[in-house]
């Protein structure tokens, strides 16, 4: 009889632990790929003269005052070089209704271009991520950069911002 109780018990916990969560899984689109080009030039191969040599990225939300963020450069399959963004700067929310929210990272881009053998100069520009999240998706929504709107999302695209410089 207690073998029996036993098995019964098991089985219960063993049936318990197979059913299915009708809980949804929330699923994540944040991954930005970023290209910079000047004239149909990859500002972003720093072998091309005029090109940027030097790239950094500041969490203007962070902790400090420099709160490095960190990205990938990487090339697409026509060999351009992009700079892949995962996620890492502060997001403040800033908006809230219903189970709806949204969310802004500001970030500080530092790059630096050598003007000849001896001079460099440097640049600082703002990019401004928001995101949205609901119980079922949290997505990059759109992308400001000095101040020009540069992306909106597309469902079912990838994130890519083309920014003209």
């Amino acid at each position: 009889m207690k073998n029996l109780f036993f098995i019964a018990t098991v089985a219960f916990f063993a049936f318990l632990s197979c059913r299915n969560d009708d809980r949804a899984v929330q699923q994540i689109d944040q991954i930005l790929n970023i290209y910079i080009d000047s004239a149909g030039q990859d500002m972003l191969n720093s072998k091309i003269k005029g090109s940027y040599i030097t790239i950094r990225w500041n969490d203007i939300n962070g902790l400090t005052d420099t709160a490095p963020v960190s990205f990938n450069n990487n090339k697409d399959a026509d060999t351009l070089n992009y700079m892949e963004y995962l996620a890492g700067a502060k997001r403040i929310a800033i908006d809230s209704s219903g189970s709806s929210k949204t969310y802004e990272s500001k970030i500080n881009l530092f790059l630096t271009k050598r003007i000849n053998d001896s001079t460099t100069s440097t640049g600082k520009d703002l990019m401004v991520i928001h995101y949205t999240s609901t119980p079922e998706l949290f997505q990059v929504s759109s992308i400001w950069y000095n101040n020009i709107l540069k992306f909106t999302k597309v469902q079912g695209q990838p994130n890519i911002v083309k920014i003209t410089k």
